[in-house]
């Protein structure tokens, strides 16, 4: 176990190093000025033709080719950034990088959120229709049809299986495994038997069923978690001041905020807040492309509006609230960490034990979510490796490592993650900068058709 950590650190220290938060950062700010400025401009323009349009069951989709609603393949991508990442992956980014962590987290979010409209388009652009039937999207596909490499679309699937397989049915089971076992003594392997039961369930009713449950699930959970959240700090107004002040001082001065702590560097808290706010929000990954590829929907651009949303309520609402919780709690240096400090700093700041009981709700939701949303990405990658007729065997997989992930460590097992992600997500920044064109022009025509019937009040 210590040979494959150390492994996994030499690795880690090279895909999560100056270059990679470079080309993040980069790729984010080029798309953003390329885009005009998407994720700042015409909000109620995203709004009425995202959620609002949504709920009025104003769109057409039964003319249009996919197999769930534009809604439910946003709630469903909804559903898998807002899980474990921003419960535990909040904490654990503050503990190991201090406040500051929590600043360049939403510093990389607000670019990210240009970057995941880019994403979203090339999804829907380049998705194919497989032989069952379903459709199938995401970076192996505009990487291998839009730049023309075959080779490095199928090491993106590869990747994507590992990336899968340990940010969600290891993370989140881990994580959901951990609360229960810490607020109610549950034992971790009658935890994983139990989510392993329920997502067979959901993910044998393929796509379909993901996107109706997640449609269910999505809007529940995260208004219990923001309303909580809101609790917390109308109870605390006083404090809150200080606390955002903590978290930009430590965001530039950590070792003035960390006591000196042992190489926390600025870099060390860039590194660890950009990680984890990419792993929560999935912004430069390309994961959203494969949720978003299912969605019946003509114009690519009328499904990529949802990515700067996404971003917006996952890291700059959900993530925020969670460490400004922390933060205010002081709990952060303690000693405590994940999903249990989480806990714990919702249970000192609301009356009661309702902060306490309310995580482990809502981390059983969102990590339930995420099992059920990053199968159909172990899946769409499984396809491109070898075709539709085994795809009993990646579900099988699946609920093997939903039993895995109730009993493996922590730290390591977020560090995985980090990797999983680095590894990702240079290939699929560096196809969306050969690809930007496309995404440019095809942002530029949907908004010089529809935006201005917005504005002329044809709604």
């Amino acid at each position: 176990m210590e040979f494959i950590e150390e492994i996994n650190g030499v690795v880690n220290d090279f895909v999560w190093g100056a270059p990679a938060i470079i080309l993040i950062m980069g790729v984010g700010l080029f798309m953003t000025i390329c885009l005009k400025g998407v994720q700042f401009r015409h909000w109620g323009f995203l709004l009425h033709n995202t959620y609002v349009k949504a709920f009025k069951q104003a769109q057409k989709e039964h003319e249009s080719e996919g197999e769930i609603s534009s809604f439910q393949a946003a709630m469903a991508s909804v559903s898998a950034v807002v899980g474990s990442g921003n419960l535990a992956g909040v904490a654990t980014a503050i503990v190991s990088g201090g406040p500051g962590a929590l600043f360049w987290m939403e510093v990389a979010a607000i670019v990210g959120m240009a970057t995941k409209f880019a994403e979203i388009f090339l999804g829907v652009k380049y998705r194919e229709k497989a032989e069952d039937g379903s459709y199938v999207g995401g970076p192996m596909y505009y990487v291998a049809k839009g730049l023309h490499l075959p080779w490095l679309g199928k090491v993106i699937s590869v990747l994507f299986l590992f990336f899968s397989v340990v940010i969600s049915a290891v993370v989140d089971t881990n994580t959901i495994s951990n609360a229960f076992a810490e607020s109610l003594g549950v034992n971790p392997t009658i935890t994983g038997v139990a989510l392993a039961i329920l997502c067979g369930f959901v993910i044998f009713g393929g796509i379909t069923r993901i996107g109706e449950v997640c449609g269910l699930l999505a809007p529940v959970m995260a208004g219990i978690y923001i309303l909580s959240g809101l609790c917390v700090i109308l109870l605390n107004l006083s404090k809150v001041p200080e606390a955002i002040s903590l978290i930009v001082k430590a965001a530039f001065d950590p070792a003035s905020v960390m006591g000196g702590a042992a190489g926390i560097t600025v870099m060390t808290v860039m590194r660890y807040g950009m990680a984890r706010g990419i792993f929560s929000n999935e912004a430069g990954l390309g994961s959203a492309a494969v949720t978003h590829a299912a969605a019946k929907v003509k114009d690519p651009a009328e499904q990529a509006i949802w990515g700067p949303l996404e971003v917006f309520v996952d890291t700059i609402i959900v993530c925020t609230i969670t460490g400004l919780t922390v933060v205010l709690s002081g709990l952060w240096n303690t000693g405590v960490d994940g999903v249990a400090l989480t806990m714990a700093s919702f249970e000192k700041l609301l009356p009661g034990s309702f902060g306490k009981y309310m995580v482990l709700c809502v981390a059983a939701l969102f990590g339930f979510s995420c099992l059920i949303t990053f199968y159909n990405y172990m899946e769409k990658a499984w396809i491109d490796l070898f075709g539709t007729k085994s795809k009993m065997a990646a579900k099988a997989i699946w609920i093997i490592f939903i039993l895995i992930g109730s009993h493996s460590t922590l730290g390591l097992v977020w560090d995985l993650a980090d990797t999983c992600n680095g590894l990702i997500i240079i290939p699929n920044l560096i196809a969306l900068i050969f690809l930007s064109k496309e995404v440019i022009a095809g942002k530029e025509a949907f908004y010089a058709r529809e935006l201005p019937k917005y504005e002329a009040g044809e709604k």
